[in-house]
Order: C-alpha cells, then structure tokens, then sequence
C-alpha cells in the first residue's frame, strides 16, 4: 500500500479500526484466479487474529484453507469538495480528493468446520454487535434446533494476522483552516462519521504554527498483550 508519512497511523488507531469494524472483504489468490468475500470479522488482539464465516455453499473456503490472504478493512470514507478550503478564496490552487480509512490486513487462512468453534464466534460477533443496542438480541433468543441448523450451514475461517499496512487519509497535509472547513462541510452533508475522523486525526499545532504529525510507516505486527 502506498502511505505518505501524512497519512500513516499509529497502532492504537489500526486496532480500534479493527476492532470497530463491522465487516471486511477477505481476498486469496488459487489457481483460478482470485477469490473474494465480504463478511463480518471478530478481531482477537491477543491471538492476533481475524475470525469469520463463510456460507457453506460458498466454494471459496475450499480453497482458501492454508493460504496467503489479504482482508481490507475500510472505515469512514468521504468526498471532499475543495469549496471547503480556506486556500480556495486565498489562491485557488485546490483539487477534490476524496478521505478515506482502510487496513490491509496480510495473514494466513485456516478453516474451522466444527460446530463448536463456530457456536462460540456466533455469539461473540452476536455479542460485539448487539450489545449498543438497548434491547439486544442474543442467539439463545432463537430455538436451539433452529441455531443448530443455521451453525451446519457455515464455516469458520480464521485469519492469523502477520502484518497490517494502514493508511488514514483524513486531510492532515492541508492547512488548518481547510481542515476546519473540511470539517464543517462534512457535518452540513450530515457525514458525522467523516467529520469526527478527520477531527480526531488532525495535526496538533506545535509552537503556535500548524505543524504536520508524522507518524512511522504503517507496518504493523501483530500486537500480542
């Protein structure tokens, strides 16, 4: 992945993206070419890993046992019109560009097709995702006959993360009145979630001058506590 240092984060970043996120496209490469899938993903920070499911009509487990993968983990991601920029009035040297958050997440693939295993996931993703809500529901809502045929019809799959490449492209090369104005532009299109990432990852100005953070690389290991 291309990283500017502007744009490259910090482990506490990569690992509330993973751990926020909702689903993600998991990418292996067989003889015929390549295969993709979307699906929710459990992040495992301590075993480093991903965890997941495919539907077993799904060929793509059958070959994807054992090999490299690639998972992309995208978060907010945002049109940024250059109207927004102060630098538009002052020189009008600007362009669109477009804000985004995405992990790329290289490891390897192991397939789990036991019903236990699987059990435990269900109610973990369950868990992650209904546990904001304020009345949640849990797999025990559901007959156990029922969850057991709905558990037969899945296989796990389980990512073991051996590195991370992420890139968070939230307007930190620009001067701090265009973030401001990116900013307000994007909560006057009701796009919150665009709006808090680029607050949240501004630079901090350093001596009274807007000063870019730069932070190392993005070439995360996996972390392990």
């Amino acid at each position: 992945m291309y990283v500017p240092a502007h744009f490259s984060a910090d482990d506490d970043s990569v690992h509330e993206l993973l751990s926020r996120n909702r689903a993600a496209d998991l990418v292996t490469a067989g003889s015929d070419g390549l295969d993709a899938t979307m699906m929710p993903f459990v992040y495992d920070r301590e075993r480093a890993t991903l965890q997941g499911h495919f539907a077993r009509n799904n060929d793509h487990w059958r070959r994807a046992d054992g090999r490299d993968a690639l998972v992309i983990v995208r978060g907010p991601d945002s049109y940024v019109t250059p109207s927004w920029y102060a630098s538009k009035v002052e020189h009008g040297r600007v362009v669109p560009t477009w804000n985004y958050v995405v992990a790329h997440v290289h490891g390897t693939v192991t397939i789990h097709d036991d019903v236990a295993w699987l059990d435990d996931l269900v109610r973990r993703l369950t868990d992650h995702h209904e546990g904001r809500r304020a009345t949640p529901w849990s797999v025990d809502d559901a007959p156990a006959k029922f969850v057991e045929g709905q558990l037969r019809a899945i296989v796990g799959v389980e990512v073991a993360i051996t590195r991370v490449e992420a890139k968070f492209k939230l307007s930190q090369n620009r001067p701090e009145a265009d973030v401001d104005g990116v900013v307000a532009g994007l909560r006057s299109e009701g796009d919150d979630r665009g709006a808090d990432a680029v607050q949240a990852h501004r630079p901090e100005p350093l001596a009274g001058a807007v000063q870019a953070h730069r932070p190392e690389p993005s070439r995360h290991r996996p972390v392990r506590n």
